[in-house]
């Protein structure tokens, strides 16, 4: 919301707003661009008909007292989603769908787009290297990249966000239940991107990973108007520790690795390709391309050591994750950690989809705190269910976060890796300055 707010206010707009809590970094950036709220917390009297819209945060409730205030005034009310469309409404909409690689998808189109200096405007879900903001809008692009999340528009509209964006490309990278709470089973998650991909503009284009069963469903059954466009992982080798992927006969080596970053990059090709863009061109910027920020990022490293965190909690996302370290890095042994924080990971009911999803660590790792279980109001879980539904005989299960940090530092870190998995921070634990512990360690 607060990178909303600084790409309104950039645009022109006069723009104010309320929250009940404020952290960094949206404080320093709000309070850069003037608009930081004098005070915390809900103030109906800022709600008046001198306003032309008010745009509304997923977090705020239905008995809010602004927005209340806001519906008794008749006042224009947009969610988020609402606002991105209504800002693009007469441009060219790319939005990227899926559970799991959008976030990446979306730099990697963004990257190669500002590689040739094309315009274009964005909203994507992390931080971005090169990127001051995770929003942009100008009068004068001709297209909007939007991240296209799953989970639902607002407190007074239940529909997933991207149904609401309607796009002329779309693209779907994969489909792993997540989001329990919102969606109680598997195919009425599935049916969310099924509707996504119906609401693709006439003569649109449906760009979709055939090696997924679900997706593949889905595209091989899109409207007739619709032109769909299956990828893969394309041809590649691992040579010195650094992937290269082979496109007509040539070895072009990248800063990413992991066969998903490379389904991943195929996807994007396909969008630039769409957009105009053609695959050698788009060969010749991705190489510069390293990644999103939490997206298999490499926080430390020394000659024989490495740490990476990724924002991987899903099951499927989590044996994508950590089979691409291992691959990359065969010689060295991969400490795997993965922090249960979100509600589907945190349910009892869903533990169970975890099966085997450490096997490829050498050292698997799982942490959780009953306080994220409590702010979740979730039933308590305990680690012999944690061990029962990884089925990994040999997984350490942690409750206490200082006490996982000294065990870690404990390790002779020679030839070994760390992967840390988490859409959290480990109750208050500093990954890059704590990868740096290890790497310096002597």
């Amino acid at each position: 919301m607060h990178n909303l707010a600084i790409a309104l206010v950039r645009k022109g707009y006069k723009v104010t707003g309320s929250d009940d809590e404020i952290f960094e970094p949206s404080r320093s950036r709000l309070k850069n661009h003037n608009i930081l709220p004098e005070a915390e917390g809900w103030n109906p009297e800022k709600i008046t008909n001198d306003l032309d819209a008010v745009i509304l945060g997923m977090h705020a409730k239905q008995d809010n007292p602004e927005l209340l205030k806001a519906q008794k005034l008749g006042i224009n009310i947009f969610s988020y989603p609402e606002y991105l469309y209504e800002q693009s409404k007469n441009k060219k909409r790319v939005v990227i769908g899926g559970s799991h690689g959008k976030t990446t998808i979306t730099s990697m189109i963004l990257h190669v787009l500002n590689f040739f200096n094309k315009p274009n405007d964005y909203m994507v879900g992390a931080q971005l290297e090169g990127f001051d903001v995770m929003v942009k809008m100008t009068k004068d692009a001709p297209v909007m990249i939007l991240e296209g999340d799953e989970y639902l528009t607002s407190p007074i509209d239940l529909r997933p966000k991207f149904h609401v964006y309607r796009p002329d490309i779309a693209l779907i990278s994969g489909i792993a239940w997540d989001h329990i709470n919102v969606f109680p089973t598997f195919d009425n998650y599935v049916k969310q991107f099924r509707i996504f991909a119906d609401l693709i503009t006439k003569n649109g284009s449906l760009i979709y990973c055939e090696e997924d069963e679900e997706v593949n469903k889905i595209g091989k059954s899109v409207r007739e108007d619709i032109k769909a466009l299956p990828y893969s992982i394309p041809e590649h080798i691992i040579e010195n520790g650094i992937t290269k992927v082979i496109f007509n006969g040539k070895k072009i080596p990248l800063k990413v690795f992991g066969e998903h970053n490379l389904m991943n990059m195929n996807g994007a090709r396909l969008v630039c390709n769409e957009l105009g863009i053609s695959d050698k061109q788009f060969f010749e910027a991705i190489q510069s391309f390293a990644g999103a920020s939490k997206r298999l990022e490499l926080v430390a490293q020394n000659d024989y050591t490495t740490v990476f965190k990724d924002f991987a909690h899903s099951p499927s996302k989590l044996v994508a994750t950590t089979d691409a370290v291992k691959k990359q890095f065969k010689d060295r042994h991969l400490v795997a950690c993965i922090e249960l924080h979100t509600y589907s990971s945190l349910s009892k009911e869903f533990l169970s989809h975890y099966k085997g999803c450490l096997d490829n660590a050498d050292t698997a790792i799982v942490y959780f705190s009953q306080h994220a279980l409590q702010l979740k109001k979730l039933p308590p879980i305990t680690e012999e269910q944690v061990k029962e539904a990884f089925v990994n005989p040999s997984l350490k299960v942690y409750t206490d976060s200082k006490k996982l940090q000294t065990d870690l530092q404990s390790i002779n870190w020679k030839s070994k890796n760390l992967l840390m998995m988490s859409s959290g921070n480990f109750d208050g634990i500093d990954i890059t300055e704590f990868g740096n512990k290890i790497v310096n360690f002597e």
